[in-house]
């Protein structure tokens, strides 16, 4: 994606604070009828260290997005069925031609300290964020505005401090210039790049990212690095997600099977995710307070393509490897039936999802598994590895995946575990992965452009395996000037198709909500991007 959270990249095998699909556990039970309800509770979650400082645009992980989106609130959102919701602005709305975006603010918001957030404020922010010299991650979000390339050249220095396409117009106005329209930007701007910062942030940044400064529905209070962020309920903030309760302690685990066990003992509110060693017994341990639903992400094995191993292999390897995989024995056995097997490279519930973009490729066959294999030269060392962070449940279906492809193939496979989820996304960020890492990718907005350029686009911030399909990106350039959003869907599918040929990833799983909540709370809901909704969280008197 432009930018993991770019969509963001998820810790769990299973952004943007928005009013998505809400869908969890009822009410806790009749046990917990007659209790009642403080309204300046603490919600505890299970979560883990972000890899960065929490600055928005520099956050491309599941651990820093929880935090920054109770943090922060930007211009949109979007509802249950992927339709665009205002919340720090009044209207988005582009020109005939989608070149030329008008944003209005909704007035008298402010940022924690007091500061006035106004379209300067924005319009500061992104130039801030675009420049390299300020190395944030998710700086290629901003490559639709037109002098990004002035601003973020591919090579070089900057030649502009500021994007030509971004005028303030008055206080509570600015617009914003594409110098390639496209007809979703506007879902864009759901994404945590887009937030805005108060100008203290352009000042400091390494002082404000220990200490930031939003204006979401939640205040910073501390962090304690490896242990605890802690939020407290803002009484100033300004829009409709208000809190009703006193704040959030998001607790650093570095064991699924700690964090499932403190769910257990009401230690901990909730987690993103059970283990997978508890996925046959959480519905018993937790009863009506046990979570199972859909959400809209997805589960790749990616090879490094930038490896001696994987740079000039032929393409019908990987596409053997992807059918030696037995994904339906998998989600029966080792998820116990809470996954489906992935058809292709967009996640199911967004605009553009149809099934089966990968064809035969995505089908167990092994015959055929073989036979492309030996026809594409064989597997270099006829051994590959796959990486994966240790404090999320990954090592049980990655064991099985090894499994299947030795089984099938004679490829020997093996887990490649690193410590925890920070230690995964900076060997990804350093081009520093042996052979294939896992990649787990969450919508930043409903759209299938989403999994798809701002992933496997040539030199995207979210391509972390140096994939290119000179192909596929024309393809995607077409999409991206196409008139409607329907039209752009449609040819983003031909986009994804294309995927089939060149393989960037091997998909493998769908994810779903596998969690919890404690007897301490009344009830918990998880949004379409499979991110808790902590803000209507009510906490029990104890």
């Amino acid at each position: 994606m432009r930018g993991a959270k770019s969509a963001k990249w998820v810790a769990m095998a299973g952004v943007v604070s928005l009013a998505a699909t809400a869908c969890g556990g009822g009410d806790s039970g009749s046990d917990n009828a007659n209790k009642k309800v403080d309204p300046k509770g603490i919600v505890s979650y299970a979560n883990g260290e972000p890899q960065n400082s929490l600055m928005p645009a520099n956050t491309m992980e599941a651990y820093g997005s929880v935090v920054i989106r109770s943090l922060f609130t930007g211009l949109v959102g979007y509802d249950k069925s992927g339709n665009i919701t205002y919340e720090n602005a009044e209207s988005v709305k582009p020109n005939g031609d989608n070149s030329v975006w008008t944003v209005k603010l909704k007035p008298g918001w402010t940022f924690h300290n007091g500061e006035k957030v106004t379209a300067k404020s924005y319009v500061d922010t992104w130039n801030w964020d675009a420049d390299p010299a300020n190395g944030q991650q998710n700086s290629a979000w901003y490559r639709d505005i037109e002098g990004y390339d002035q601003v973020h050249p591919a090579k070089g220095k900057s030649k502009a401090k500021a994007m030509s396409g971004l005028k303030v117009v008055d206080d509570n106005t600015f617009t914003i210039k594409l110098s390639n329209p496209i007809p979703y930007f506007a879902y864009k701007l759901a994404y945590n790049s887009f937030y805005p910062l108060p100008s203290g942030a352009l000042k400091d940044p390494k002082k404000f990212g220990e200490n930031p400064v939003g204006n979401g529905p939640y205040k910073f209070k501390s962090w304690e690095h490896k242990k605890s962020i802690q939020v407290a309920a803002w009484d100033g903030y300004k829009g409709d997600n208000k809190p009703k309760n006193g704040g959030i302690n998001f607790k650093a685990y570095t064991s699924p099977q700690a964090a499932y066990n403190d769910l257990r003992s009401d230690n901990v509110d909730s987690m993103p995710l059970v283990p997978d060693s508890e996925l046959a017994n959480y519905k018993q341990d937790f009863g009506k307070r046990a979570i199972n639903t859909d959400f809209s992400a997805l589960n790749t094995i990616n090879p490094a393509y930038y490896t001696k191993q994987w740079k000039d292999v032929d393409r019908k390897v990987v596409q053997g490897l992807s059918m030696a995989i037995d994904r339906e024995t998998i989600a029966k056995t080792t998820f116990f039936g809470n996954r489906e097997p992935a058809t292709g490279w967009v996640a199911k519930g967004v605009k553009g999802y149809e099934a089966n973009a990968c064809g035969e490729y995505c089908t167990f066959n092994p015959a055929k598994a073989k036979q492309l294999i030996k026809e594409g030269g064989g597997v270099p060392g006829n051994k590959i590895s796959i990486q994966y962070n240790a404090d999320q449940p990954h090592k049980g279906w990655v064991t099985a995946v090894c499994n299947s492809i030795t089984k099938t193939t004679g490829v020997k496979c093996v887990g490649d575990p690193v410590t925890d989820f920070q230690a995964d996304t900076e060997i990804r960020d350093q081009k520093k992965v042996k052979s294939i890492y896992r990649s787990g990718w969450v919508l930043d907005y409903p759209f299938n452009g989403n999994f798809l350029a701002d992933l496997y686009g040539t030199g995207v911030d979210g391509n972390k395996g140096d994939f290119s399909d000179k192909k596929f990106d024309a393809l995607v350039k077409k999409a991206d000037q196409a008139k409607t959003v329907d039209e752009s869907a449609k040819l983003y599918h031909a986009a994804e198709k294309e995927l089939q040929n060149s393989m960037p990833g091997i998909p493998t799983f769908y994810n779903k909500v596998n969690s919890a909540y404690s007897n301490n709370v009344k009830k918990m809901e998880f949004d379409q991007a499979g991110d808790p909704i902590l803000w209507n969280v009510e906490v029990f008197k104890k």
